[in-house]
């Protein structure tokens, strides 16, 4: 793309950015919003949480398959259509149907998330290296800024005008978002078919789908209950077939042999377990802060103001992307992945004996942004450069539905160390909780320092490319339940 592209070419990033942005404030709807969806629905705030958890569980079995859909001549088909489905999905959201068609929406809202890895093969593909590498960056940039608009805009929208309004505003979005993608995005009908492996799509989605069904479910069920851990044998035994098959198909959904590829299988373990610790500091931020300071602990904090501890979250996200290229030309990219596993250790560190007034959490917020900024914004770029660009779009779907799932580990893990430290008859938990949560973060973040230096082996003493773009993909909300 040059000085004399055309109107459509000079729109393709901002139109690309503007598609992740609206991924990013989507997802993160509702998610501070479970009480007040529970009140208006008449519904058990656990039955109220399906109306997050359906988002992620549909956008895990989705991501991978429109990410090989995305691969061959139909990516502009499948963007598309999945552009539409979010808007159908938000529209439904928002009619007053009960709250069967509000999951159901939310659900296909789910969608959303496999367009960013379309959105970084698109740019990957329709524009020159130099272009490419500034572009994915603003991407990354934009899904980062996304969630930390979407907190605090789903506050004030639901504050003013009722739950409804949020997702009324989410269908206006997507639908421009829909109709720029049909007017700009560039046909890939030259590239070879992709066939689609159906069975795999299948056992992957049942498995995942079971696995976080576990996950999210696991404290209401009994951890211990055997409906539960009958769920989870037989969810790993799909996930043994699914792999299985996929090394032995000719036409995988996701190319595992790929995988075992050193930086990719780096990149892709050091993002479930670093999901695990950063997904669990978000969700005890967001339930600490809402919770009344008459338990001893908390602020008491509105739905806007709990949005509002997590911009800096967002800002440091940004501000890492733009520190990233210069860390790349001070040390190698494999550096990169363990120095932000550190820096999300030290903001899990100073949560659990920092959280006395509402700043030091605005500070804490601020530090995990830059942790993750530097650990996930490497990720996609050394799959980008270490897999075909043919893989692009499937590799990358297939790290995101990794970080999904440590996402909602992390989620679930906090809601289950809260749990115990809530004493028999009480509904808060004890101020000890929160602390106990926080430890075992950094046990965790640690623990994904320790895999990012040690599993790429010898091959990390070796010279390191440049850092292809960075990408951040918005974390998924799945649990807040303040006030439990």
């Amino acid at each position: 793309m040059d000085g004399r592209a055309g109107p459509r070419e000079r729109a393709l990033v901002p139109v690309l950015v503007f598609l992740g942005l609206v991924v990013a404030v989507i997802s993160s709807l509702g998610a501070p919003l479970v009480p007040t969806i529970a009140a208006r629905d008449h519904v058990s705030p656990a039955s109220a949480q399906w109306s997050l958890t359906i988002t992620l569980l549909i956008g895990a079995v989705a991501t991978p398959t429109m990410g090989r859909l995305g691969d061959g001549p139909r990516r502009r088909a499948v963007v598309l259509t999945g552009s539409a489905v979010v808007l159908a999905g938000s529209v439904l959201a928002a009619l007053p149907l009960g709250f069967s068609w509000f999951v159901a929406g939310r659900g296909m809202q789910g969608f959303g998330l496999g367009l960013t890895p379309l959105a970084i093969a698109t740019a990957r593909d329709s524009l020159p290296a130099d272009r490419s590498r500034s572009a994915v960056a603003l991407l990354s940039i934009t899904t980062v800024a996304g969630v930390g608009l979407g907190y605090p805009l789903t506050g004030v929208i639901t504050e003013t005008f009722g739950v409804s309004a949020g997702f009324w505003f989410a269908a206006l979005i997507a639908a421009v978002a829909f109709v720029a993608a049909a007017l700009v995005l560039p046909s890939t009908r030259d590239r070879a078919p992709q066939p689609l492996d159906a069975l795999g799509a299948l056992l992957l989605g049942a498995a995942l789908a079971g696995l976080l069904l576990v996950l999210t479910e696991g404290e209401s069920w009994g951890w211990g209950s055997a409906k539960l851990l009958a769920l989870a044998a037989g969810s790993l035994v799909l996930l043994a077939w699914w792999t299985w098959h996929e090394l032995r198909t000719e036409h995988p959904l996701v190319d595992l042999r790929l995988v075992r590829h050193r930086t990719v299988l780096t990149a892709n373990v050091t993002g479930l377990v670093a999901g695990v610790g950063m997904y669990l500091l978000i969700a005890l931020v967001t339930r600490f802060v809402q919770t009344p300071a008459g338990a001893g602990y908390g602020f008491g904090t509105s739905v806007v103001v709990t949005g509002l501890v997590l911009l800096p979250f967002s800002a440091a996200s940004v501000l890492a992307s733009k520190v990233l290229p210069l860390l790349a030309r001070r040390m190698p990219a494999s550096a990169v992945l363990p120095l932000g596993c550190l820096v999300c250790l030290a903001s899990l560190l100073a949560f659990a004996t920092a959280r006395g007034a509402l700043w030091e959490l605005f500070v804490v917020m601020a530090v995990a942004g830059l942790g993750v900024g530097c650990t996930f914004a490497v990720m996609p770029g050394l799959i980008v450069g270490a897999v075909p660009a043919a893989e692009t779009g499937s590799a990358i779907s297939f790290n995101q539905v990794l970080r999904y799932i440590g996402y909602s580990t992390g989620s679930a893990l906090s809601a289950a160390v809260l749990q115990a430290h809530t004493p028999a008859g009480a509904v808060l938990p004890s101020g000890s909780g929160y602390p106990a949560a926080a430890w075992i973060g950094c046990a965790v973040s640690a623990l994904a320092a320790v895999i990012a230096v040690v599993l790429p082996g010898r091959s990390a003493a070796a010279p390191a490319p440049a850092v292809p773009a960075p990408v951040v993909t918005a974390p998924v909300p799945t649990r807040s339940r303040p006030g439990r």
